[in-house]
């Protein structure tokens, strides 16, 4: 059924209990990044710590949620505690759907549990039950647990925190149906902080599609395109593991804590070598006709000699470049073993791959020694990192606790900040040049996917400020608008604004489809004015000298134009938060 109002399901986990609440504002932010927007504006304590049992936990859904191909993600909101600011994670999974079937566009989570517990929730019942038995247990033996606990149908989606979460470390992450991660700027700890491990959403209803031919042939059009041509098929096929050569190429992937870019030992990590050792099957997130998730199998000795348990493990770009090139590992297995480790634990595989680099050069610097890192590191040695993430998931020591708070935290105290490879959070693995440092470094949610800054360093020789400012304030501004309904970010190429135009309407979204620019620019701006208003401070973000250091296809990074960039994207980003700003985008 279609609402103009929001139904948001509110739960207060100190007083145990729940109540629906019908929120306006659906013309204005649409769902999604600006539905979770509203909520923390409404519900989010800017003046408290992100640990403060009154801050939000919130997850959002968008108005195209279940009804067109790949309008598969969830929101999830909160306040970080990476940087104690206002923040944002997206996962696929089955979440989205389950909270489709729930009829809920959002979840809000106040409170604190009196104990460990894991809350069901769907759209009859709720559910908050004591688990203090699984407190400790790693992310796979939780869901085990919980499946048991909860059985259900595919409508069913299970989010869990591992250890990391439980010690709130600032890298830790939401595991999302296995495959999936609400993974960036410590999601995870927040559940850890109000007392929750396990979150179940039951689809347990109905909802109806729209009758007539206008739906039904519109959906049919975007699902051709999406598997009856080359649009989505290297999504399907190697995935993005096949940026690996293609980067390494061009002299961009990073290597051993980016003190190189390229390496010809990348034939033992390509996606070709992954799709040939390792791969088992695709899978996809629920409303998916792709199949991007691409599930490899690590094999260890169990129990007595010749007994093997083989398990299975979802890779692609990221995951192998912080555990496999920017650690210096180049074997397949190696490398899902220590990715295999970080999805026990629950931590986000881009900040421990990246940290985990960090003490590695630190430790050959001679700034820290085994005495901090309690066994020895060295740049490809992959037994000792499988080791060493489980002790910074569980804060073995005050070195790695520090270490889980983020690489910059633990730079500041024992020195290594020069090559600490971090851009707002621990970088993702492209070290394609000034645009994309600065991008990520300023971005919301210090993502690669925030704007296509790295095809840009690709595509554009000319060091022009006022392009590249107006290319990053107009490309973030259009994926805003997809992270409202909310899409994958891989099907931006389908979902162009008269696409979406047509798929609200279809749906009797028609204010929403009349209106995509100015809700887009709404957003937009919402979502700064909260980060400034929680802390962020765009003109005193700084990226560490390494990055100046890269050579990449273009040569050595501009300082110049780096520093410049930075300053001008900073200014662009205080002037859309201010309330007189016009943040309009043209279709």
């Amino acid at each position: 059924m279609i609402r103009d109002a929001f139904r948001v399901l509110k739960m207060d986990l100190s007083e145990g209990r729940g109540q629906i609440l019908m929120l306006d504002g659906r013309d204005a932010y649409a769902g999604g990044s600006g539905l979770a927007a509203l909520l923390f504006e409404n519900f989010g304590r800017i003046d408290q710590s992100w640990d403060a049992p009154e801050q939000p936990l919130i997850f959002a859904i968008g108005p195209l949620t279940g009804y067109f191909p790949l309008m598969s993600k969830t929101v999830c909101a909160f306040k970080s505690p990476y940087h104690d600011q206002y923040a944002e994670s997206h996962a696929g999974g089955r979440s989205a759907l389950a909270f489709r079937f729930a009829d809920l566009d959002a979840l809000v989570i106040t409170g604190q549990a009196p104990r460990p517990s894991c809350l069901a929730v769907g759209n009859h019942h709720i559910d908050l039950r004591d688990v203090h038995y699984l407190w400790g247990q790693d992310v796979d033996a939780t869901g085990k647990m919980l499946r048991r606990t909860y059985p259900g149908s595919g409508h069913r989606s299970i989010l869990r925190i591992g250890p990391a979460g439980e010690n709130r470390s600032a890298m830790a992450g939401i595991n999302v149906d296995t495959y999936r991660h609400f993974g960036r700027l410590g999601g995870g700890a927040v559940m850890g902080a109000k007392n929750l491990k396990g979150i179940v959403i039951e689809g347990d209803a109905a909802f109806p599609l729209p009758g007539g031919k206008t739906y039904r042939g519109l959906y049919e059009d975007i699902y051709a395109q999406m598997t009856a041509t080359d649009m989505m098929s290297k999504y399907h096929s190697l995935g993005t593991a096949a940026n690996l050569e293609a980067l390494n190429a061009l002299q961009s992937l990073p290597w051993r804590n980016l003190q190189q870019t390229t390496d010809p030992a990348i034939t033992g990590v390509t996606g070709e070598r992954f799709a040939d050792a390792t791969l088992l099957r695709n899978a996809a997130c629920a409303g998916c006709p792709v199949g991007c998730i691409h599930v490899g199998f690590v094999r260890e000795k169990f129990m007595a000699a010749n007994q093997y348990l083989y398990r299975q493990v979802a890779y692609d770009y990221e995951p192998i470049f912080a555990t496999g090139t920017m650690l210096g590992v180049t074997d397949t297995f190696a490398v899902l073993g220590i990715m295999d480790a970080v999805e026990k634990m629950g931590l986000d595989v881009m900040s421990a791959g990246v940290a985990l680099a960090w003490a590695t050069e630190a430790t050959e610097k001679g700034l820290i020694s085994e005495k901090e890192t309690l066994l020895p590191l060295a740049f490809g040695e992959a037994p000792a990192f499988k080791e060493a993430v489980g002790h910074l998931a569980r804060g073995a020591n005050n070195f790695y606790r520090l270490l889980g708070q983020g690489t910059l935290k633990a730079a500041k105290v024992y020195g290594g900040n020069d090559f600490a490879c971090v851009l707002g959070q621990e970088m993702a693995g492209y070290a394609t040049g000034e645009v994309f440092y600065t991008a990520q470094s300023l971005g919301f949610r210090h993502s690669h996917l925030d704007t296509g800054s790295y095809s840009y360093d690709q595509k554009h020789d000319e060091k022009d400020v006022g392009k590249v400012i107006d290319f990053l304030v107009a490309d973030e501004r259009e994926r805003v608008l997809l992270t409202a309904m909310v899409s994958c970010l891989f099907a931006r190429g389908v979902y162009k604004y008269d696409r979406l135009a047509e798929c609200l309407a279809s749906l009797g979204y028609g204010t929403l489809a009349d209106n995509m620019a100015a809700i887009a620019g709404t957003i937009q701006q919402k979502r700064w004015q909260l980060r400034l208003a929680t802390g962020f401070r765009p003109d005193a973000v700084r990226i560490p000298r390494r990055f100046t250091e890269v050579t990449t296809w273009k040569g050595q990074t501009d300082s110049r134009y780096l520093d410049r960039l930075l300053s001008a994207y900073g200014a662009a980003i205080a002037a859309i938060a201010r309330p007189e700003s016009s943040s309009e985008i043209r279709p």
